[in-house]
């Protein structure tokens, strides 16, 4: 299980209303937002059945969320129309504006919370990506990254802003970003005719071999240390000769440096690539994948249906289970589910798997719902084992079932011994781990909100 990143220390703080006014909504909600910290960070609205009915970013999350319970909340057009069935409201804290920005286009993607008009769609954040994989490393800024021979970095709150600082980087640095095939043993290159970004000097034209492999990718190096963090010493020396142009009273070039300060220190607005994940930016070809499972697996029929199941808590206190759902290849996040543990107390992941797959199949059995095609449990043999048991409790046949290990990315299946091992590249392995990891990070985000709504209390 990862490590999560927020954090809750609410305390005794005073009002936030005007004085006299009253507050809109349930007075126990608006009691609890003056226990918010004042941070940044992710409130989260919800009605009289705790369902979560909005969801909004903040700088300071008890100023922001104990604006809704002021008289103008109920008179502003957005939000007076939904104010009232305000019941209760929980955070998440988050370290920057930024990954507030990101929490929340996350949260509002996977809950769906019907006031959220905006980020209900598979729009996506960007990121900037480098060809390593490449004689020449090419840079560009994309929204559907490649699955292999990249370095990302991102992904970045704004695209306008990542663009101005590209272009900033690439008089530095003097990288391509056009997307030619070079290689360096080709010699028909010494006879391609540069674009014009050689000429002005923002690119060294290895599509003309002026430059060798070695000598381009130590500037490609030097690009990766500064998006990782090593880029005070530029800084500095830009700002320094920003103030000499502006003791020579040369104010132009001055402006000029001041903005790409600006656009280079703009970069800093992104966030982690692993803690913001966009899973559903990793392209994953669906029919290749559900062909090559039927295929690895001598299925009778292509499967059309995939559930995932994770575990999640931190040192066995709130622990929490998330069940995903794929149809054809493609998350259908109205077949999402989550699941508060109630029987376990402790660590002990296999007590839980069987107590989530016993409520989960037990409806189904009772409501007469078809099983999934395949149940991919997050896990190895034990897991898997615990899986089983609970359809014997039932007397239930199980679907086709495995277990996925993430360290060596081993599939265990019943009444095997042995793990098996798919091609690292395969497209099926490639779909199960989207499912794995889809339902790892949903379950994550349920705990967080858990482990929050437990300290408010």
């Amino acid at each position: 299980m990862t490590e999560d990143r927020t954090k809750s220390n609410p305390a005794n703080l005073n009002r936030q209303s005007g004085e006299g006014e009253e507050p809109i909504g349930s007075h126990s909600a608006a009691d609890k937002v003056r226990g918010f910290p004042q941070r940044p960070g992710v409130y989260l609205m919800k009605d009289s059945a705790g369902r979560v009915i909005y969801v909004g970013k903040a700088t300071n999350l008890r100023s922001r969320a104990s604006s809704y319970f002021h008289k103008a909340a109920a008179q502003e057009i957005r939000t007076a129309h939904w104010v009232g069935e305000i019941a209760d409201v929980d955070y998440i804290e988050c370290d920057s504006v930024v990954d507030a920005l990101l929490v929340e286009s996350r949260l509002i993607k996977d809950i769906q919370p019907r006031h959220n008009k905006e980020q209900k769609d598979d729009k996506t954040f960007p990121y900037l990506q480098i060809t390593i994989g490449e004689d020449f490393p090419r840079v560009e800024i994309t929204r559907e990254p490649s699955g292999k021979g990249v370095k990302l970095y991102g992904p970045f709150t704004s695209v306008g802003s990542l663009r101005s600082a590209l272009q900033v980087l690439q008089k530095i640095f003097k990288f391509r970003t056009c997307s030619l095939d070079i290689e360096e043993g080709d010699e028909r290159w010494r006879w391609f005719r540069p674009c014009l970004l050689a000429t002005i000097r923002q690119c060294t034209a290895p599509c003309n071999l002026r430059i060798t492999k070695e000598e381009y990718r130590r500037d490609i190096r030097r690009l990766m240390m500064f998006l990782e963090g090593k880029k005070e010493r530029l800084l500095a020396k830009m700002e320094r000769e920003m103030a000499e142009h502006s003791r020579a009273l040369n104010f132009e070039a001055a402006a000029k440096l001041r903005d790409e300060i600006k656009m280079l220190r703009s970069l800093d607005d992104r966030g982690e690539l692993e803690t913001h994940e966009q899973p559903e930016v990793f392209y994953v070809d669906p029919k290749r994948g559900l062909a090559g499972l039927k295929k690895t697996f001598k299925l009778a029929a292509l499967p059309r249906t995939i559930e995932g199941v994770d575990i999640a808590h931190l040192g066995g206190q709130q622990t929490v289970a998330s069940l995903v759902q794929f149809i054809d290849g493609l998350p259908n996040k109205h077949g999402y589910r989550r699941y508060k543990i109630e029987s376990v107390r402790g660590i002990d992941d296999f007590r839980s798997i069987h107590e989530v797959i016993s409520r989960r199949f037990q409806r189904k059995v009772d409501e007469g719902d078809p099983f999934p095609d395949i149940l991919l449990i997050d896990g190895g043999k034990g897991q898997l084992n615990a899986a089983l048991a609970a359809f014997a409790a039932l007397g239930s046949e199980p679907p086709f079932i495995l277990g996925l290990a993430k360290q060596q990315e081993e599939i265990y299946l019943p009444g095997e011994a042995e793990p098996i091992r798919m091609s690292r590249h395969s497209f099926g392995l490639r779909l199960l781990q989207y499912v794995r990891d889809e339902a790892h990070r949903f379950a994550q985000h349920y705990h967080h909100l858990l482990r929050n709504k437990a300290q408010l209390d």
